[in-house]
């Protein structure tokens, strides 16, 4: 033991040493291990102690890191039970046809990646071949997350099994129209191909978090005897360079934790990101072993083919695992496009013994060594490595598979930094391609400039056995398939509650909603199906009474007693509990939306999630999920609560909500609402049960902003209209009592807690200043411009279509005023619109922390705000006397 060893403190200092002298001995043959037979050994011994430690169940901390080879050893691989010939001719087809098809498609520059897939061919047909389930046994199957830079290999593979066309091929990336056949789409887009993409993962990131709460969301499913989920499997395949997003790495933990045995991850590891390599002076498979097995997953490294066998045969001393180990992927992405001699001089010059190593070895056993032998171009490797994942119990399993980028495209592709921007072959490199996947495509075919595509023929021995495998596995993958089953209306108690107000209870929007869904979740037909979803603080928003009565979901239930357990109100977690309470994660929260918001199409088991955060942290922060929510065609209730840029007193520039209507607006399935009133929360929710869950479900999400500012809850009016107008965006909420026949007349348009300002507003003008407002509810300024923008379009078209808010405002008198508690962009989005004067105010800037009263004063949205910005309007158009403005900010001290 070295001095140092000796004096450093250890942890184990603390705990008792019932046998100093025997400890004494262990570390003592230690360092005689270490000083007779090197260091190496002494290292290789103490981890075998280790893995015979593990393999009989004693509790040790595991390494984080295992040697650059393979985990499973040739000798132990598995047999391959395919035909591995005729599955080299498939790959060989789909290879051709995927590069054929960008190539074809570069003539117009319409572009495409070719290298992705080429590196990542086997990775796919071994799992399509043994192991993805499709839908037709249980209508769920394994769910499959593409990487989306692999798609035309996806595609070549759909006109292979008689699912695509030449004709669907050569419209790849042509969606616009003017064909009788649809385009394919770049990447996987369930929206565009909804037959076929179930899961859009070409914004990286989004695709990894997603497959764990996905994962995660088919155990909820079982533990809630909604769907048997047992045999279905999650699959996501992901790059290396792509595993760098904050959200590819933020819910290994999760996965970990919760044991989601049911999740596989497939990591092509070809050491290039999308501009050079991944980690040039670094290893990222050593990296990304180490992040997955400190969360918790299984590891199973698939890095040299069959060729290396040799080499480690001779490796007697370990000195090439050593090198290995140490050699940075730059550099060994620099091996792979070097001679033997550069090899040779490079890589095994490093030390004597691997020269002479290097001495029993040919020059074209090294070149195919560094050059193309890796086990993620051999299928009875990657089968081994996917076998493993799935007998794997007790933890999630990702599979690092090493693989050269551009694999079988050539020199001018393999390895090559730029191979990303590469859109095309040569007629040349086409030759090479075909010589090398041993193709029957003659010469002649290839001489006019137009590669062609090529098929063995639906009756060919290849697709047969294709189609027989498919069939075997349950069909078609990937697919998608929507099983129509509508949810019957529940009971309208619940919305007749809200629309007959608090009476004199003052109640938030917020406490609304949740009061709401609480009545809700007790429909016996549909009460299940709600999945309540919240990133924390559910207490904030009133929802700790879904406590005790629903439950919050935990695969081990409750294995501790709660520190409120003697309240009514306790925290109470359950192994079929309904709500999931994710902690401290948007990103979470919003892929357990997504599980839930597509579990229709997943599972065929519609599910009605609502999810509900802080206003702030919803689209700034997960604008680019929604994104890829709305392509997956998912329905459900998200609820920004806490919402505008003056209600959350104190909290300061960073909680200060004032443009989340505006991102939300983008986003063309996404319907969103600013409600003022509980009636109108009721009203939009049933509707959006109808249009997402009834006999006609469409494929749109709703967005409603409820608000923590209590106040009482008028009834709903019974005027004609008023339910036609919350849903279309506007009524008019209350009329003026004008102080005279001629008093001077303007329009006062508010949405959430504006309306409160808007209408002490109208009373300041009346009592004050004669003048008669009347006062508009303005539920949502996005779903009036969407009707404005589909009647410009229509009459373009020659149909005579009036925009709702234009027909709605016409004849009102006076100019037209809009509040809210948002940036004036918000209500702006409908002016054009407006045939009266417009003008608006909102809470532009950076919000601050504050009373409500003294930051609505600051953005000039009070009562007394807009009296002074209504008497400017009208002095404007000659009714009121010009000095007015100027009195009315005197007297309300502005």
């Amino acid at each position: 033991m070295t001095d140092l060893a000796r004096t450093r403190p250890s942890a184990l200092d603390q705990l008792p040493d019932r046998d100093p002298e025997e400890t004494a001995e262990w570390g003592a043959s230690l360092d005689a291990v270490a000083q007779a037979a090197g260091p190496h050994r002494a290292s290789y011994l103490m981890r075998r102690t280790l893995e015979r430690a593990e393999s009989t169940g004693l509790a040790l901390p595991p390494l984080l890191e295992s040697d650059y080879v393979n985990t499973i050893p040739t000798a132990a691989e598995p047999a391959f039970p395919g035909d591995e010939a005729m599955e080299s001719r498939i790959t060989a087809w789909n290879r051709w046809n995927a590069a054929a098809m960008v190539t074809r498609g570069s003539r117009d520059g319409l572009g495409g990646h070719i290298a992705t897939f080429a590196s990542a061919a086997w990775l796919y047909e071994t799992g399509f071949q043994h192991f993805f389930r499709g839908k037709e046994a249980d209508g769920s199957g394994d769910q499959l997350y593409i990487q989306g830079h692999a798609s035309p290999g996806i595609y070549a593979r759909a006109f292979l099994d008689g699912r695509l066309t030449e004709h669907h091929l050569d419209h790849f990336r042509r969606e616009a129209g003017g064909s009788d056949v649809p385009g394919l789409p770049s990447y996987p887009h369930p929206r565009r191909m909804p037959w076929l993409w179930e899961f859009p993962t070409v914004s990286m990131g989004i695709g990894p978090i997603s497959a764990i709460y996905q994962a995660r969301f088919n155990r909820y499913l079982a533990a809630r005897g909604i769907k048997d989920t047992a045999d279905s499997h999650v699959w996501a395949f992901l790059g290396d360079g792509e595993m760098d997003e904050p959200e590819s790495t933020a819910a290994l933990a999760l996965a970990g934790r919760e044991g989601l045995d049911n999740l596989t991850f497939v990591i092509n590891c070809n050491l290039q990101r999308l501009d050079g390599p991944v980690r040039a002076n670094f290893k990222i498979v050593q990296e990304l072993e180490a992040q997955f097995r400190a969360a918790g997953w299984n590891v199973v490294k698939s890095l040299w083919g069959s060729a290396w066998d040799e080499l480690f045969a001779l490796d007697t001393s370990g000195a090439l695992v050593r090198r290995l180990r140490e050699v940075p992927d730059g550099q060994f992405q620099t091996y792979a496009t070097r001679d033997a001699a550069y090899i040779r001089e490079h890589f095994f010059g490093a030390e004597p013994e691997l020269a002479r190593l290097a001495q029993q070895l040919t020059d074209a056993k090294l070149t195919e060594c560094f050059h193309t032998s890796r086990a993620g171009h051999e299928p009875r490797k990657v089968y081994a490595a996917y076998r493993a994942a799935m007998e794997h119990k007790g933890a999630p399993t990702v599979v690092l598979a090493q693989t050269v980028k551009g694999w079988t495209l050539g020199p001018g592709f393999e390895s090559r930094n730029a191979n990303h921007q590469m859109k095309k072959l040569t007629g040349k490199e086409f030759r090479a391609m075909r010589d090398l996947l041993e193709l029957p495509i003659p010469d002649s075919t290839l001489d006019d400039g137009l590669v062609p595509y090529v098929h063995p023929g639906p009756d060919s021995p290849e697709v047969r056995y294709l189609q027989e495998r498919r069939a075997a596995l349950g069909g078609p993958a990937p697919a998608r398939k929507v099983h129509a089953v509508a949810l019957p209306e529940p009971s309208a108690k619940p919305f007749e509650a809200l629309a007959k107000g608090s009476g004199s209870q003052e109640i938030a929007t917020t406490m609304a909603f949740v009061r709401l869904v609480k009545d809700l979740m007790r429909d016996k037909e549909t009460g299940r199906r709600w999945v309540p979803i919240v990133p924390d603080e559910a207490r904030t928003f009133g929802m700790e009474s879904l406590f005790p009565t629903a439950g919050i979901y935990s695969p081990l239930g409750q294995t501790y007693d709660p520190v409120d357990r003697d309240q009514l109100l306790y925290y109470k977690e359950a192994q079929n509990g309904q709500i999931l309470n994710e902690g401290i994660t948007e990103a979470g929260s919003m892929a357990d939306f997504t599980a839930a918001a597509t579990s229709y199409a997943t599972h065929g088991e519609p599910m009605i999630p609502f999810y509900i955060f802080y206003s702030m942290f919803g689209w700034q922060r997960t604008a680019d999920q929604m994104w890829a929510l709305a392509d997956q065609l998912g329905r459900g209730f998200l609820i920004g609560a806490t919402a505008g840029r003056t209600t959350m007193t104190g909290e300061g520039l960073q909680h200060a909500d004032g443009h989340s209507p505006l991102i939300a607006s983008t986003n063309p399935a996404a319907l969103a609402y600013d409600p003022a009133f509980a009636y109108e929360i009721g009203v939009i929710v049933r509707e959006g049960l109808r249009r997402m869950f009834g006999p006609e479900a469409e494929d749109v999400f709703y967005y409603l902003t409820v608000y923590n500012e209590t106040k009482v809850q008028p009834p709903m009016p019974k005027g004609e209209g008023v339910e036609e107008g919350i849903l279309k965006g506007l009524y008019r909420y209350q009329e003026a009592t004008a102080p005279a026949e001629d008093s001077p007349r303007i329009q006062l348009l508010a949405s959430g807690t504006a309306i409160h300002w808007a209408l002490e507003a109208q009373k300041l003008l009346a009592d004050d200043w004669g003048v008669a407002a009347d006062v508009w509810s303005a539920t949502s300024w996005s779903e009036l411009r969407r009707d404005a923008l589909s009647c410009d379009a229509a009459q373009l078209s020659g149909e005579d279509r009036v925009p709702y808010v234009t027909r709605a405002l016409a004849g009102a008198p006076g100019p037209v005023l809009a509040v809210s508690d948002w940036m004036r962009a918000v209500p702006d989005q409908i002016s054009q619109w407006v045939e009266q004067d417009w003008y608006s105010l909102g809470t532009d800037g950076f919000g601050l922390s504050d009373t409500r009263e003294a930051a609505r004063r600051h953005f000039g949205v009070d009562a007394p705000s807009i009296v002074v910005a209504a008497l400017s309007r009208l002095a404007r158009q000659g009714v009121v006397r010009t000095t007015a403005p100027k009195e009315a900010a005197e007297r309300y001290g502005i």
